[in-house]
């Protein structure tokens, strides 16, 4: 909030307010709750999915491969130890040396999105591009999930917002 609306609330007796410097764009951005005629367009964070796979630079493609065999999956996302995005690895790349390491693996600086990503605006763009998938991370780039292009389209289509593609 505003430092104008806190300031309005403690003169009404709240005793614990804050004044949220970022905004509303931040607070959007990172995916909560919203209200007004906005707050019912689906966005990324609607279709997101959690679960995925990190791995950090350092460590080896043999013991990324077997992390990514027993999850039943084909795609690590490299990340800090916070968490923040570096790269991926899937395809050829999981073929290498298994001594070579995730981040002399990886594909570097990943497309992604932030979770108020208007979820028409992904699958025209992403869609378009043939994409089938693409990384949703927070306002500081940390990964929260995965957003399938075929979820967003359901998700569309349940609500009768497709877009044409």
């Amino acid at each position: 909030m505003s430092p104008r609306a806190a300031w309005r609330l403690e003169t009404l007796g709240f005793t614990r307010v804050y004044d949220y410097v970022a905004g509303k764009k931040d607070w959007s951005a990172a995916g909560l709750p919203l209200e007004g005629e906005t707050a019912s367009i689906p966005k990324a964070g609607d279709a997101v999915r959690g679960g995925d796979v990190t791995c950090s630079l350092d460590e080896t493609l043999g013991l990324v491969r077997s992390r990514l065999k027993a999850a039943g999956t084909n795609v690590c996302i490299v990340t800090t130890d916070d968490g923040i995005v570096l790269g991926r690895i899937r395809g050829r790349a999981l073929r290498g040396d298994p001594d070579s390491t995730a981040g002399q693996a990886m594909r570097p600086g990943p497309s992604t999105i932030r979770p108020d990503t208007e979820l028409a605006e992904v699958v025209e763009y992403y869609g378009e591009a043939g994409l089938k998938t693409v990384l949703v991370t927070d306002q500081d780039g940390r990964l929260i999930g995965t957003l399938y292009i075929d979820d967003a389209r359901a998700i569309l289509n349940r609500r009768g917002a497709s877009p044409q593609n």
